[in-house]
């Protein structure tokens, strides 16, 4: 299962990616996070249904620093599989 979102609030300059990036390691998410030029960050994550519920779970309150207003499912697909979980600086 495959699904790309976007984090809306106050998500960028507090730990968000990496934070991300551990929680989805500790689930044993694959895809990738990185921060969007509107101020919010983006994620795609591969893993099963129940790997995915509670990453996305998570993204809905991100860590402590962050104010996540909103969590946004966009309609893109991804039919790559990814290796691990990775970074995306831009």
């Amino acid at each position: 299962m495959n699904k790309k979102y976007k984090v809306l609030g106050k998500v960028q300059g507090v730990f968000f990616r990496k934070s991300t990036q551990d929680k989805a390691r500790e689930l044993g998410i694959k895809g990738w996070v990185k921060n969007d030029s509107d101020g919010s960050v983006v994620t795609v994550i591969q893993g099963n249904e129940t790997q995915v519920k509670a990453m996305e779970e998570w993204l809905k309150i991100g860590p402590s620093q962050a104010t996540v207003q909103s969590l946004m499912l966009l309609d893109e697909g991804y039919d790559r599989k990814f290796d691990g979980f990775e970074i995306v600086y831009e």
